[in-house]
Formats: structure tokens, sequence, C-alpha cells
């Protein structure tokens, strides 16, 4: 089984909607994952980031913020990926089998919904690429630096 950590800096949004992304994906596609989303610092989820999941049938309630020291195993991953420039910066150090990827997002907070949707759909995309990567056994992106920004409000 492949361990996946997706780092945000608050782990309040994009990393949480990436985490239970991620792990539909894998479902779906029947790819063994251990998917878990942590920050740099802990707050809380968001109810933007629980509303557009909920859309989807994807449930958030019983996700929390947490800190990568609150991972299970923090310095065993195959996988680290960053979804903002904040947590790629503070990133630590992972022991070398670790591949590291920086999927950078746009921050939904204090957007409207269709801005969190947005967002999601992207990660959605994105994540569903990863994952897909990981089932035919090719190499997982090495970045979407180059993705186009969400522009709704």
């Amino acid at each position: 089984m492949l361990r996946v950590l997706i780092l945000c800096t608050h782990n309040s949004a994009r990393s949480q909607m990436a985490e239970a992304l991620t792990r539909d994906a894998a479902a779906r596609l029947g790819v063994d994952l251990d998917v878990h989303s942590a920050g740099t610092e802990a707050t809380r989820v968001k109810d933007g980031a629980r509303t557009v999941m909920a859309e989807l049938g994807l449930d958030l309630s019983g996700h929390t913020s947490k800190t990568l020291w609150d991972v299970p195993d923090a310095q065993n991953f195959d996988y680290v990926i960053t979804v903002c420039g904040g947590a790629a910066e503070a990133c630590p150090v992972y022991p070398g089998k670790t591949v590291r990827r920086h999927y950078p997002f746009v921050d939904p907070s204090g957007g409207s919904l269709d801005r969190w949707r947005a967002v999601r759909d992207q990660l959605a995309t994105r994540f569903g690429a990863f994952v897909q990567a990981l089932k035919d056994g090719r190499d997982v992106p090495a970045t979407y630096a180059d993705s186009p920004a969400v522009t709704v409000a």
C-alpha cells in the first residue's frame, strides 16, 4: 500500500478536499492508497469545503485540521504533495524514498461557493490524474504550476 500525504498551510480547505477526492478516486479505480492530509499549523475545516464536498457525496464531518505531527507515522510517506506555496516552503525534509510534488491551487477561502466548487473541481481533476498515473504504473505529474488559476470570485 502506498502512503500519500497532502500538505497545506492550515489543513482547512484545499488539503482536506484533496484528501477526500484522492481517497474517492483510489476507491473507484481500485488503487490501494493510505491518504492523509495535514497543515504546517492546525486550525479548523472550513464550512465551504464541507459544503462543496457534500455536493459530491463526500462527507468531511469526521475530518479535523491537524499538523504533520498528528498524522500516523509522519515521516513515512511514498508521496508528499503540497497544494499551497506556504506549505511547499515549510515542508520538512523527508527520507530518500519520498517523492515530493507541488500542485498549487488558489485558496477558495473568502470566496463564493462557485469559487469553492471551481477549486474542488480542479482538485478532483488533478488528484484523479495522480491516482490514474499510479494505477497505470506511470510517473505522477511533477507539478501543475502551469495550470490556469480559478477566476470565480
